[in-house]
């Protein structure tokens, strides 16, 4: 723990990934910052875009494979439906190859969008753990913190004052690491993350607790209250919090806006699923495991915007643009995809898969004859040099014999002779 840098991941992927994606928004950042527009929620909505059209390939990919698979699940569901009361060896064998035969005919593998979603997963989470922790890659933010931060590492009951906000029990370790140590960058950057999160009320009460420091508060508050703020909402603030502020203060529109950042993410989430491609097939297919499977992904499907809007409510409101953020520019992109997909003939990409396929094996069965007739011509380069002892008229007595022998056209001995007659002529 002692390299730690904030709450920057240090894990095997994500950590890299995350410190990438740290340099492009540090940079969307500074140019924000340079224009006279510093603003972290604005920020990140450009980072989600940049981000989300890097990623668009993989989801072309992924939606191809999607319409592939729906043409050809009908034939899988017919394989299994053949061999479905058996278990013997031989069947076992001759399904996997029926099957097999399937995904080589429509041109894809098993394992299917698996490698989309391994290469896909990583770089979400990674951009996850940058916004929600925008002050460990963005040094500009991380610079705001420290002139407060560096007097109240000094301050008496300064850790023990800021373990009793909301989110410091999320720091908990770091608050009892040997590393913890008064005055130490690791104390610095433990502090930063915890007041990264704090409420504008614990803000506040800062000021009340440390009333010789109620100035740096003050400034570092207002600073961080201009860079967090986007429509009038600090975005530092959840939802809910907002939202019991502003009644207090009679800010009725603050009360409008705070409730739109969840109801927002409900709508963009729905309208997000509705435009996912869905399966074809009504009803039971008659495979039990891929009923269960469709009827689980429409459960989800229909729990995930209720899901949004609750976490949207009680998270910072800087999650929740990011999330509405990532849904808008999805639908965006699922509407443009299924245009291209619309226009792809795939009655004539599965031809060109076919067509590939039988190349492949016509290829595989030439490499196949070509080595086995260099096979037979090592053989008899072998056999003559064992025969080397014999006189030659015991040579053309072995040579005979095999000669009158019954082969098959085209069988091996019949190659291994040509090849022995052609090396005898030669010798001569």
């Amino acid at each position: 723990m002692t390299g730690i840098l904030l709450t920057k991941s240090n894990a095997f992927i994500i950590g890299p990934v995350s410190q990438l994606l740290g340099y492009l928004m540090n940079g969307i950042f500074t140019v924000l910052e340079k224009i006279g527009i510093p603003s972290i929620g604005l920020a990140i909505i450009i980072f989600t875009l940049v981000i989300y059209l890097c990623m668009m390939p993989l989801t072309i990919k992924q939606q191809k494979f999607s319409k592939l698979s729906a043409k050809m699940n009908p034939e899988l569901q017919a394989i299994q439906s053949k061999y479905k009361n058996k278990r013997d060896n031989d069947s076992m064998m001759k399904m996997n190859e029926e099957t097999k035969a399937v995904y080589k005919k429509y041109g894809v593998s098993p394992s299917g969008s698996c490698l989309q979603l391994v290469i896909q997963l990583p770089i979400l989470w990674a951009l996850y753990r940058v916004i929600y922790n925008f002050p460990a890659y963005v040094p500009n933010v991380k610079a705001v913190f420290s002139t407060l931060v560096d007097k109240l590492v000094t301050a008496d009951g300064a850790s023990a004052f800021l373990q009793t906000f909301k989110n410091a029990s999320q720091y908990a370790k770091q608050f009892s690491s040997s590393s913890f140590v008064a005055g130490s960058d690791y104390m610095k950057n433990t502090f930063i993350d915890v007041l990264n999160k704090a409420s504008s009320a614990e803000w506040m009460s800062l000021k009340t607790e440390f009333p010789s420091l109620a100035t740096d508060v003050q400034n570092t508050y207002d600073t961080l209250s201009r860079f967090n703020n986007f429509l009038g909402l600090n975005i530092a603030n959840s939802p809910s919090y907002i939202i019991k502020d502003a009644f207090q203060a009679g800010s009725y529109l603050l009360v409008v806006g705070a409730l739109m950042i969840p109801i927002l993410a409900a709508l963009t989430q729905f309208l997000n699923v509705k435009l996912m491609p869905q399966p074809t097939n009504n009803g039971s297919t008659g495979n039990e495991q891929a009923d269960a499977m469709a009827a689980s992904m429409k459960s989800m499907n229909m729990m995930m915007p209720i899901m949004s809007a609750i976490f949207c409510f009680t998270l910072p409101t800087g999650l929740g643009i990011y999330w509405i953020a990532g849904a808008v520019i999805r639908s965006i992109q699922q509407i443009v995809i299924n245009r291209h997909i619309d226009k792809i003939d795939f009655d004539e990409v599965i031809q060109k898969n076919m067509e590939k396929e039988e190349e492949k094996r016509r290829k595989s069965k030439d490499t196949v004859a070509k080595t086995t007739v260099n096979q037979s011509a090592r053989m008899n380069t072998k056999y003559l040099s064992s025969t080397s002892g014999l006189s030659q008229k015991e040579k053309d007595a072995i040579i005979e014999k095999a000669k009158a022998a019954p082969k098959k056209e085209g069988s091996i001995a019949a190659k291994a002779n040509m090849v022995h007659d052609y090396m005898e002529q030669n010798s001569k």
